[in-house]
């Protein structure tokens, strides 16, 4: 075994295990500034072709989660018409269900040798190394997206560039229960080998 590369069975016996926390289950407390600093740190440690970092975090802590409800309830009303009271809970506690949460917006942009969609790839990959670290560093996390992520007005809200997308939010906290498991793919159904007569 290649002393570059050395086994580390507990890691894989981690990712094996890794799983997502509903967002509503999360408690106080949240990471530390330090902690934050050493999640983010582990997150941008991507494949990035060029070297171009193309995306950026914000942070959003538990004082700021019941304006941004408040906002996106207006938005979502604008969009859809008067809602009940179930759906105006739902989106005025978006952002309080967890004591952190931590935007990633992609800022892929064109350029003369990487594609768009390698600069995508590589946010994504910031979101699910983000999430892997928290549960690695004993926290909840959840990786949602939301419709939120995709409206041009809540999005600029929220602190997207007009030329920006987010990837995600990761939710952070520490969890009141264990999570669920649920089924996993079925690899039989998705692995093929290549073939000249494929």
């Amino acid at each position: 075994m290649s002393t570059f590369s050395p086994r580390a069975p507990s890691v894989l016996d981690f990712l094996r295990k890794r799983r997502s926390h509903p967002s509503i289950t999360m408690a106080e407390p949240g990471p530390s500034a330090d902690q934050i600093k050493d999640l983010l740190t582990i997150a941008a440690r991507v494949p990035d072709h060029g070297k171009l970092a193309p995306w950026r975090f914000i942070l959003f802590g538990a004082a700021q989660g019941e304006a941004v409800g408040r906002r996106l309830a207006t938005i979502h009303e604008q969009r859809q018409g008067p809602l009940d009271e179930d759906q105006r809970q739902k989106e005025l506690t978006r952002f309080t269900r967890a004591p952190l949460v931590i935007g990633v917006v992609s800022t892929a942009a064109e350029h003369p040798k990487i594609p768009v969609w390698e600069q995508q790839l590589s946010a994504g990959a910031v979101c699910m190394n983000l999430v892997t670290a928290a549960a690695a560093a004993g926290f909840a996390s959840q990786w949602l997206t939301e419709w939120y992520s995709f409206d041009k007005e809540a999005a600029r809200f929220l602190g997207a560039g007009d030329n920006e997308q987010f990837a995600g939010f990761v939710h952070v906290g520490t969890p009141t229960q264990a999570p669920v498991e649920r089924p996993r793919p079925d690899l039989s159904a998705l692995v093929s080998e290549w073939s000249e007569d494929n």
